[in-house]
């Protein structure tokens, strides 16, 4: 089956000829799925005419591009020093254990949670922290894991 890249037409269409654009075009394609797909990356490299391993060097550079499909909620672990010397480890333990992540796996299989580690969320008064989409929760406990993933629970 063909893929329909007509969204994807029409943000080329407004960045060809341009210098300079490869970062803001894949921000948008990524915007369209919430992530970079192989053969995404494939047609922008070919109507771009811009080289697939420069397009992928850019797109694992950037830790702000995905090529593969994140959750639905996105679980930000603080692993800054505060948080660090304040558990973070165990959060992060209880965070797998509960969304029952196997094998180095950061997307629970229902596609609901994805969880990531980040350098400093900059709440360190609130050590350790973590944030669930735009939404922090501070001074934890692997006891309130639990608790806080059935906010966001259907």
């Amino acid at each position: 089956m063909e893929q329909d890249f007509g969204k994807l037409d029409a943000i080329i269409s407004a960045y060809r000829g341009k210098k300079g654009v490869l970062i803001p075009l894949l921000q948008e394609a990524q915007n369209l799925e919430g992530y970079l797909s192989r053969p995404v990356l494939k047609y922008i490299s070919e109507k771009m005419n811009v080289p697939a391993a420069e397009i992928y060097g850019v797109v694992t550079f950037y830790s702000m591009f995905r090529l593969v499909p994140q959750g639905k909620h996105i679980i930000r672990v603080c692993k800054g020093t505060a948080c660090h010397v304040s558990d973070a480890d165990g959060i992060k333990e209880a965070l797998i254990e509960n969304l029952k992540l196997e094998g180095g796996q950061v997307t629970t299989q229902d596609m609901q949670f994805t969880l990531m580690e980040v350098a400093c969320l900059g709440c360190c008064s609130l050590a350790p922290v973590i944030m669930v989409d735009d939404q922090t929760f501070g001074k934890l406990t692997p006891q309130a894991i639990p608790g806080i993933l059935e906010k966001f629970s259907f």
